[in-house]
């Protein structure tokens, strides 16, 4: 797709990728960890209490493990892809069973509960999908990290992950 190739867009899907890998290299070393992420075309930022030290290691060896081919971490269960996924296919099923005229309440309650049930369960292995091939990419070559820096905002930490391409 050309659009793929827009740089703006693929260096957001590159800096998604390397947030994916981060947070599964975190989380390995820290299982409790709770994060929050979110990539754009100069990094991204993560959102919760981790280490500067520990997430500027865990940024390195993620980008080593995409540029070596470990490419599934550039997929996470818990991505916000997933989640919009969700809320697009219950959408759907929702407008599909709420415009039909000819059903009694208690059938389109009933064809609702069923469409976004199906919705829901797809959800999740769409999304990956979804990840995979469209809102990540592996392609890390040339993607060299700037710098990670710390900031508190009250109680919320974050760490900005800048990034640059050759």
């Amino acid at each position: 797709m050309k659009l793929f190739k827009v740089p703006i867009v693929a260096a957001i899907r590159r800096n998604h990728a390397l947030e994916h890998a981060t947070m599964h290299i975190l989380s390995q070393e820290c299982p409790e960890l709770r994060l929050v992420g979110r990539s754009d075309w100069g990094g991204f930022t993560l959102y919760g209490p981790v280490d500067t030290e520990k997430l500027a290691e865990a940024v390195t060896l993620a980008h080593q493990r995409l540029l070596t081919g470990e490419t599934e971490l550039a997929v996470h269960p818990r991505c916000g892809t997933n989640l919009a996924t969700g809320v697009v296919l219950a959408s759907i099923a929702s407008y599909a069973v709420l415009n039909v005229k000819r059903r009694s309440g208690l059938q389109k309650a009933l064809q609702l509960f069923l469409g976004i049930g199906a919705a829901l369960s797809l959800a999740q292995p769409l999304g990956i999908k979804l990840q995979e091939h469209l809102t990540t990419s592996t392609q890390v070559a040339g993607l060299h990290v700037v710098q990670v820096t710390r900031q508190q905002r009250g109680t919320v930490v974050m760490h900005r992950v800048e990034t640059a391409s050759e």
